[in-house]
């Protein structure tokens, strides 16, 4: 089984490089507030760093 990570966005993409809005998009995340529970592999944390000053990671299983 694999481990899960939950991640809600805290900033808005406004503003921002088109490469975070993206980013934002791929982890599925489209508003302030909205959570998503991800798999926990290297690409998604990698995802989560570039855009660590737009989201924050709520929960780890």
């Amino acid at each position: 089984m694999a481990n899960k990570i939950t991640v809600e966005q805290t900033g808005s993409p406004i503003g921002r490089p088109e490469r975070q809005r993206r980013t934002l998009l791929g982890l599925g995340l489209t508003r302030i507030g909205r959570k998503r529970e991800l798999e926990d592999t290297p690409a998604v944390r990698g995802m989560i760093a570039k855009v660590a000053h737009l989201v924050k990671i709520v929960g780890e299983k």
